[in-house]
């Protein structure tokens, strides 16, 4: 099965190159579609080097900055392949990670995998205690709704079939788009999910981290409208 690597991407200038040579250096067949949220600065440079000089990089506009789930909205549109991969733009998860995230597909025993950076015996770089205890929280409420067991609900790495994401209505533009597409997910009849350690190399402020509390508040208010919600 080949691979479609879909990376949502606002000014990551200094990451973007070094994320997707990563992502080429990976020994599976793939594709890669970058999406770039309107950024302001030198990553429309950096994208447009690296759609010229890769056969594989395929490079989509926004005109303005939407917010990640808008991003992967447009990013999964566009696949063609039979398995799907969120790829964040920075370099805080690692895409030689891959082939452990669809063997569960592969096997024939899942249609999702979370990469979950709670679970298994893999390097983790030790940052913020409240963003941890966040992340449980946020699991633990969208588990609540969508009764799921799930360890790492906000994961970057989700990994779909194509059949799967693409009958998912993805409606959040930003950061809700974790907790909505989980929700959405869950109501799949006969869905099969599964999870798989993951290591995880997070960012400082300093470092380009975007996400903050206002967005953690607006996860609660996802997980509650999209769980109580018949849609998916």
């Amino acid at each position: 099965m080949a691979l479609s690597i879909v990376i949502p991407v606002f000014n990551e200038g200094s990451t973007i190159q070094k994320l997707v040579d990563a992502v080429r250096a990976v020994p599976l067949d793939k594709e890669i579609i970058v999406v770039d949220d309107g950024s302001t600065d030198e990553t429309p440079a950096v994208l447009q080097f690296l759609e010229r000089e890769y056969d594989n990089v395929q490079v989509i506009r926004h005109a303005e900055n939407l917010g990640k789930g808008a991003a992967l909205r447009t990013g999964f549109s566009h696949a063609k392949q039979d398995i799907v991969i969120v790829q964040d733009g920075d370099l805080e998860y690692d895409p030689r990670e891959y082939p452990r995230l669809i063997q569960p597909i592969l096997d024939g025993k899942a249609d999702v995998v979370y990469g979950s950076r709670f679970i298994g015996g893999r390097s983790h770089r030790i940052l913020y205690f409240w963003h941890s205890m966040g992340n449980r929280l946020l699991t633990l409420l969208s588990n609540v709704f969508t009764n799921l067991n799930l360890s790492d609900m906000e994961t970057c790495y989700k990994v779909f079939t194509r059949d799967i994401i693409q009958q998912v209505k993805i409606c959040e533009n930003g950061f809700g788009f974790e907790p909505e597409v989980t929700a959405k997910i869950a109501k799949i009849p006969n869905v099969r999910i599964y999870e798989v350690g993951i290591s995880y190399a997070g960012r400082t402020y300093q470092e380009g981290k975007k996400i903050g509390w206002r967005d953690g508040i607006h996860a609660v208010w996802c997980i509650l409208k999209y769980g109580l919600s018949s849609r998916r």
